[in-house]
């Protein structure tokens, strides 16, 4: 059998795409349990049991329940800044890199409601370490906005531009929740409309 070269990535195996499997399917359960249940509301019995397995199985995975919420929210936080930079980076200027920005987040808030409910709810029952991670990704993902913002509509104060980046991520943030019985198409477009509204400044 062939050794594996230093630093290379071992190919996956079946017994470890079934871990990784399960372990989505796990984040994915306590982002829909803690939305509905709240953290404090949900235990780790309730976690095995909506993907199937026993709550002892669920320490094969995470420490604890509170290890499930660090890696949901962390792991959405840490997603929304990388996944913001590429579409930015990716832009031919300020103006469609800030277009692309409000479809990238649009696009999560209509993918995510459970998690976003979770993140507004449950931050406080991280640990501090990673409560204070979370907190340091948004404001990287923030700043993201305010730089993009900043190209955009030169002249205009940081301070404000980042005072409309947060009232977007309200509007954006809220709206799943109140229109899901409208078509996705639909709110996605109004969404897109009235984010570029709410971020370019009057002349």
């Amino acid at each position: 059998m062939a050794d594996t070269a230093p630093g290379a990535i071992a190919p996956a195996t079946p017994r470890s795409r079934a871990k990784a499997d399960r372990r989505e399917a796990l984040l994915a359960a306590a982002a829909a349990l803690y939305a509905r249940s709240g953290f404090n509301g949900v235990s780790i019995e309730d976690l095995g049991t909506a993907v199937g397995v026993s709550g002892p199985a669920v320490y094969r995975h995470f420490t604890g329940k509170q290890a499930v919420l660090a890696a949901l929210l962390v792991g959405v936080s840490e997603d929304l800044v990388f996944g913001g930079r590429a579409v930015a980076d990716q832009a031919d200027d300020a103006a469609s890199a800030l277009r692309s920005l409000i479809a990238f987040h649009v696009d999560f808030a209509l993918s995510n409601p459970d998690v976003i409910r979770v993140q507004d709810r449950d931050l406080d029952q991280l640990a501090d370490e990673d409560r204070h991670r979370v907190r340091a990704l948004q404001r990287s993902y923030v700043e993201l906005w305010v730089d993009v913002l900043g190209r955009a509509h030169p002249g205009v104060d940081a301070a404000s531009l980042r005072i409309r980046a947060h009232a977007t991520f309200g509007l954006i943030n809220s709206t799943p929740h109140s229109a899901a019985a409208s078509p996705t198409s639909a709110v996605r477009a109004l969404l897109e409309e009235m984010a570029l509204a709410a971020l370019t400044p009057a002349r």
